[in-house]
């Protein structure tokens, strides 16, 4: 197995990968911020430009409006992040905190505090999609999304994820389980049409998406959605899969929720404990996600 390169940033959190606050003195930090580095400047506005790679596009036009009102009555008080701009010496790159700098120029700011830091590209998207996850307002399929790019790009396993998010390892895995529903529920869970807790549900459902719209039309509990999968499923369907899940041990079980929640797709594991062979399914939706799933595979 190819070994990946190690990064401490992650581990560390989001504040610390920024050099927000001291860190512990656990060792050697080869990447940790001079003191120079963690005081605060403060830069004109019109020297600050975005990042072009900003994996966030959509920003609401209401919260810049009270947060341009918040800024006029208490000023800036986290400073951005910032990089010199790699294509223009004269310039710096926003890193974390892009909200922040479009509030400051409806709010006729003319400088603002940063944070300057070396960032490389790699750091400069890892810390934007951190910070994105971390940020209240993103809903399950969104941060669902954060996860993955964060574990395809740079390597990182759920338990790291988890550690460095404050969140539990069952949590990361059930929002990951979302990417492998069908578009059209993926898009009612943007819309808020659906809860997590409904896409969950919808995840054993035969016919999810037929499930999904009769759970919008009639304003149907998680629970309701729970029980109509459950009965949903055909008979002899039900009692295969119980059979085949009663075989199964604990680890068997978790390591299947595990190559789910990682692929985006639904994964079976079907092994025999006295030859010790045994197969992995993996059930994709349509091309797209085939194709998805065989480049995911080429790259090791």
């Amino acid at each position: 197995m190819v070994k990946r390169r190690e990064r401490t940033g992650l581990g560390r959190g989001l504040s610390a990968l920024m050099a927000d606050i001291e860190t512990p003195n656990d060792g050697p930090e080869p990447e940790a911020a001079t003191s120079e580095q963690r005081t605060p400047r403060r830069l004109p506005v019109d020297l600050i430009r975005p990042n072009p790679d900003q994996p966030r596009r959509s920003f609401s036009d209401t919260a810049l409006e009270e947060l341009a009102a918040s800024i006029r009555e208490k000023g800036v008080i986290q400073p951005l992040i910032v990089r010199p701009d790699p294509h223009n010496s004269n310039f710096y790159q926003i890193v974390a905190g892009e909200r922040r700098w479009r509030a400051a120029q409806l709010a006729q700011l003319h400088e603002l505090p940063v944070i300057v830091r070396d960032f490389d590209d790699t750091e400069v998207l890892e810390v934007a999609i951190i910070e994105n996850i971390q940020r209240a307002d993103l809903n399950a399929l969104e941060e669902a999304q954060g996860y993955r790019q964060l574990i395809d790009r740079f390597g990182h396993t759920q338990d790291q994820l988890a550690q460095a998010m404050g969140k539990s390892r069952s949590h990361i895995a059930n929002l990951m389980r979302l990417l492998a529903l069908p578009d059209s529920i993926q898009d009612m869970l943007r819309a808020g049409q659906l809860s997590a807790g409904h896409a969950r549900a919808l995840l054993t459902a035969d016919d999810p998406v037929g499930l999904a719209q009769k759970a919008v039309a009639n304003g149907w509990s998680v629970r309701d959605v729970e029980q109509r999968a459950k009965s949903a499923a055909p008979t002899a369907s039900r009692a295969k899969v119980s059979s085949r899940s009663s075989d199964k041990d604990a680890d068997t079980l978790a390591l299947e929720g595990d190559l789910s929640a990682n692929l985006g797709m639904p994964v079976s594991i079907d092994h025999d404990a006295a030859s010790g062979e045994g197969q992995v399914s993996i059930r994709y939706r349509d091309l797209e996600a085939l194709d998805d799933l065989i480049q995911r595979l080429s790259k090791g």
